[in-house]
Order: structure tokens, then C-alpha cells, then sequence
């Protein structure tokens, strides 16, 4: 796999323990920063459904 650039939200500011994303034109990496190794590879299309859907609170307990 060719070297990502991993972004990590705002609000995690220098803490160790945050989810990270990595965009390319054909798909969306997503990682913890606990487990760097462990990543999760999304359509773009399966990205702006999961997104919406915690937008939408459908995750929330």
C-alpha cells in the first residue's frame, strides 16, 4: 500500500486514542491510532453513507 496522509479530527488534539482517515480518489482508509495496522478500507460511496448515518445519530445510544 502507498504511504497515506492521515488526518485526524480536530477535537483529538494531541491524544493518542482517535480514529484516523486517509482520502484517495478511489477509496477511504479508516484507522485507530491504537492500532495503526488495523485499517478499514471504504468506497467512497460506503464512506458518505457512514458518515451521514453517524451525522444522523443512528449510532447513538
Amino acid at each position: 500500500m502507498k504511504e497515506l496522509d492521515w488526518k485526524q479530527p480536530g477535537a483529538c488534539g494531541d491524544g493518542n486514542n482517535c480514529p484516523e482517515v486517509a482520502i484517495t480518489p478511489e477509496a477511504v482508509y479508516v484507522r485507530s491510532s491504537l492500532l495503526p495496522d488495523a485499517i478499514a478500507q471504504l468506497t467512497p460511496t460506503e464512506w458518505r453513507d457512514l458518515v451521514s448515518s453517524i451525522r444522523a445519530g443512528e449510532f447513538d445510544v
